[in-house]
Order: structure tokens, then sequence, then C-alpha cells
């Protein structure tokens, strides 16, 4: 017999108690999600797998007396590099918090080097204690509207990766007017991955247009705000991923919708998008969106459902989201059911503290990752905004990445643009090919006086974009970013007040979680002291202005960008 046939021998032996189980966790309160109960007994662990639920013995034994044992849980869609750490780093940061597996668009790193970034995740989250899937990104560049680092993937670059164990399919086509349109590009790509997941990215479709988005495949989104909207998408054959992220905030609306409503649960599943680990740190991760399902009214099995079995099933992961013989033991030790209060992680029937969480994974990264700032010199005539009657301003959203476009008087000089504490400038400057491409819009309720923060974390293409009341702050931030080769920078009165290095293609740093996520909490106390609402997360707001995917108004480094009409802007209104 091969190894496998071995393990499952011994695996099978132990389940029907002629051997002894390598762990078995006593007395515990098991959540069975197939019965939606909870069963009193003891879970038999061997070769980590769960072989068996009642009574066993164990060559090691714990008494879970009084506590719940649930499945791991499964984000169902996020981004690693919006975490701005390496995934092991991500991995020592979600997995306490009952997080035992991820599905990841790679779209940020993609856009960023190609099959070089996509290569690069997929080498480094081989080997770690954290189950990582990854979806082929299908919008890289997101529009024709922006300038990226890679250039277009196409079919021909995805097709290599299709029979990889942990791809699962095709990642959130935003580009959804190509798709309306019938695009042979992105149609290409939605009939290569037919017979794998196909994830979407439709902010407010509705209508014949909504039908035919998921006639063409669509299977999942996770851009809904409101339950009106997920209802329309659900009832289309749409699975809805509830998002509860550090910009984007559904959640509340949505899970109060499907409890009013009593709308089954069976195609809702939880996700975080992009969450700063500040944010996962304090709530934990997927953990927090289970909590405030349950604090809204959910029955906690429901909810611990969504997170886990509902996922397993969408995206076709077999032996993962349940509590059963067979499945792989990834499960989170609770002590307060209500609270999700989480006490212990066992991955795959080890507790956490078995794991090395060193860098052991042997890759190197490629020098072309490692140097991704390329600009020509700025100069302040290159930040002017002329002055209209009135101008397009976009404003932003409290705790959401949507914005409004509005049509107003903006300060000025007499004839450009001069910020205040209710316009701030917003400029976006390409970084990949030195086009010298800089574009400059005025952004509403950012509030930042006397300084500017700057980013080269600017969804999807990761320009350069930065926001400040002044022109020196502004060009000071941006030859701060070039130095360290990408990042977070805070500037005022002409002095650099911190910065963090992402050194890893301007999205990711090379230092550890605690490390980044100290100085980052640093960054963002500093913006708001500069004026900054604390209802805007000054950094991750700002790398959404750039998205020209989500409406209604951003500004690309090829100009402002009319989401609703999905076209650049060519005029400034009379």
């Amino acid at each position: 017999m091969n190894i496998m046939s071995q393990i499952l021998q011994k695996n099978i032996a132990a389940s029907a108690g002629f051997e002894k189980a390598d762990l078995v966790l006593k007395n515990a309160k098991i959540i069975n999600l197939f019965s939606e109960e909870i069963l009193v007994g003891d879970l038999a662990i061997a070769n980590g797998f769960i072989v068996g639920i009642g009574q066993y013995d164990g060559l090691n034994e714990v008494d879970c007396s009084g506590k719940f044992i649930s499945p791991g849980f499964i984000d169902a869609h996020m981004h690693i590099e919006s975490t701005m750490v390496t995934p092991l780093e991500l991995a020592k940061a979600i997995l306490p918090s009952g997080t035992t597996t991820i599905i990841a668009d790679p779209h940020e790193i993609v856009n960023m080097a190609g099959t070089i970034g996509l290569d690069y995740l997929l080498n480094t989250t081989e080997n770690i204690p954290l189950n990582v899937y990854i979806m082929l990104p299908s919008s890289v560049p997101a529009t024709e509207f922006e300038t990226n680092g890679s250039g277009a993937f196409l079919v021909n670059d995805m097709t290599p990766y299709l029979n990889h164990p942990r791809i699962l399919g095709l990642g959130e086509v935003m580009c959804f007017p190509n798709v309306l349109a019938g695009d042979p590009v992105i149609l290409e790509k939605l009939t290569l991955c037919r017979d794998k997941i196909c994830d979407g990215h439709a902010p407010g479709l509705s209508g014949k247009a909504l039908q035919a988005y998921a006639c063409a495949g669509i299977e999942s989104d996770h851009e809904s705000t409101s339950f009106e909207e997920a209802y329309e998408k659900s009832a289309a054959g749409i699975r809805i991923l509830i998002r509860e992220g550090s910009a984007a905030k559904n959640l509340r609306a949505i899970v109060t919708g499907l409890l009013d409503s009593g709308l089954p649960l069976d195609r809702f599943l939880f996700c975080t998008d992009d969450k700063h680990l500040e944010d996962i740190h304090r709530d934990g991760h997927i953990r927090w969106n289970i909590k405030m399902a349950i604090e809204l009214g959910m029955d906690p099995i429901k909810a611990i459902k969504i997170a886990t079995l509902n996922a397993a099933q969408a995206y076709g992961l077999k032996r993962l989201g349940a509590i059963a013989p067979g499945y792989r033991a990834d499960l989170v030790i609770l002590s307060d059911l209500q609270s999700m209060t989480v006490e212990s992680v066992y991955k795959d029937g080890k507790p956490l503290e078995q794991y090395r969480f060193d860098n052991t994974t042997g890759d190197t990264i490629d020098p072309r990752l490692l140097n991704s700032v390329h600009i020509h010199e700025l100069s302040p005539a290159k930040l002017k905004l002329p002055v209209y009657k009135k101008n397009h301003v976009i404003e932003l959203i409290p705790n959401q990445i949507e914005t409004n476009h509005l049509f107003e008087s903006l300060p000025s000089d007499e004839s450009n643009f001069v910020p205040n504490e209710t316009y701030t400038k917003l400029c976006v400057i390409e970084r990949h090919r030195n086009t010298g491409n800089v574009r400059v819009a005025a952004i509403k309720g950012f509030g930042i006086k006397k300084g500017a923060i700057a980013t080269t974390v600017a969804h999807d293409s990761h320009n350069i974009i930065v926001a400040g009341d002044n022109d020196a702050d502004i060009l000071l931030a941006v030859d701060c970013l070039s130095e360290i080769n990408g990042g977070y920078v805070v500037v005022s009165e002409h002095a650099v007040l911190g910065s963090v290095p992402l050194p890893i293609a301007g999205l990711m740093s090379l230092d550890s979680g605690e490390t980044v996520q100290k100085k980052i909490a640093s960054l963002v106390a500093y913006a708001h002291d500069l004026g900054i609402p604390t209802g805007v997360d000054p950094f991750i707001t700002l790398s959404f202005m750039a998205l020209p995917v989500i409406p209604s108004l951003r500004l690309t480094d090829l100009g402002l960008f009319d989401v609703n009409a999905f076209a650049l802007i060519k005029y400034e209104p009379d």
C-alpha cells in the first residue's frame, strides 16, 4: 500500500475503535453543521483528520468539558497583499482567531508583476499552517483607463496554472461592462474556467444587466451594500459574500435583512475582502463576522455555518468546513458561543503552539518585486488643478468604499484649486513605467490640514496616490515613497512624521506583522491628528480612490473616471 492508503487504513481502525486515536477532545459540545445541532461527546482525531464523534480513547486526551468545538473558519474572498505582510505573517495574525482557510484573489500583485507575483504567492503559501486557495485574476488591469505594472494577464498566462491543486477558478470579474458588451477577452477567460468557480464583482448591478452577468457564469458577488441588492443577486443564482472589512462594512445591512426576510442562508458566505492588521488584532478575522451576526440576532450555529460549510461547499473544498468523520481536523475551541470567544485553535489536528512560524520556505524574492517605484521628477506645476464655475468632486461616504460624484465650486487663487478643510487635493502618479502621468482632483470629506499622506497601495493598479492640503508636503511625501521603494508616508509642515516601507511590489513588508501593525497604527494616529475624521481609515480609504470599478467617481493616472458611465471625464461642468 502507498502512504495515503496506510493512513486511511489507520484512520478507519481508529474510527471503528480498533486502535486508539492520536488525539481525543473529551466531553466537548461539538457543533454539527449537517444537523445544525450541538452534540456532547468525544471528538477523535488521527493523522490530522477527524475519525469519529462519540466515546473514544486517545493516545493523548484533552478535557473540553463545557467548551464548544467549531470547524475552522473560512474567508471566502480576500487579498493577501492588502494585509501588507507576507503570507506567513498573515497566518500568524489570523489563525489565533480561528480562520484556518482563505480564498485569495492575487490581482493586486499580479497587476504589479504578472506571473512573477502569482508565483511568489503560490510558493510562499505552499507549506504554511494555513489553507490558502487562490483564484486566477480576471481583470488585470481592472480597466483600460489606468496604467498598471504588468500589462494584461490573459488566457495564455492563466492556462499553465489551471490544474494547480490550489487554484480554484477565476477571480472577481470586475470588468462587468465588458461582460455585458460580450468582449471576447473576458469571455475567453470565463470559458477557460467554465468548469471551475467564477467569482463576481458588480456593485449596484440590477435588472437585465444582472441577469446577463449571471448568464455569463458568474457565481458569487461580494459588493452588495444593501439587503435589497443582495436579495436580487441571490435570486439570480449568485452566492452572496457578506463583507465586513476595514473600509467596506456591509454585514449589518445584509444580515438584518436576512433575519427580517427569513430568506434561506445556504447561499450566503462571509468574507473580509480587505482587512487591516490592526482590525484583525483587535477584533479577530472571520470570527468578527460571526460575532456581529449573532449580536444582530442570528442563531450561532447558522452564523458559523455561513463562515464554514457554506464556503467549503461553494468552492468545492472537500473535507473542509465541518466536523464529521473524514474531515480535516481544522478546529476552533470556543469558551463561549454567543461572544465567539476563541480559546484555542487546532490546525490538522495539532494545536497552534506546536507549529513553527519561522520563514522556512526557502524561497527567494525575485528582485523585480523589490524595485517597483519608477517615476519622473515632479514639480509643483504638475499638481495644478484649474478651477471652473463648478468642478467634479469626489465625496467620501463614511464606512463605504463607494463615493459620491459632486459638482461644486472649489476654493481657488482665481485660476487654480487651493485646498481647505472641506476640499483636499488628491493626486495619482504613475509609478510603473516612468510615463510621467500625473492627475489631480478634489476630494471632499478627507479633511487633512497642514500635511499630506501618500501610498503605493492604490487598488488595483497601485500607482502612487497622495492627498494633502499643500503642494510642498505632497511632493515630499512622494519623494519619501521613492526612497523607501513603496509603502505608507505621513508628512506635515515639510517634515516626514513617519513611514512604513512595503518593498515587495510596493504592497507588502518584509517585517513581522507585529512590527507592521505598530508602525501603521502610529501613522494612522498621525493622520487623524492632521484632521482626517475618525470614521475614515486614512490609508485604506485613500487606496480605493483610484479603483475605477467602484461607483461613482475615481481618479486614475489617466484622469477622473465616471464609473457609472464607465468612461474618463473629458470636461468640467459649466
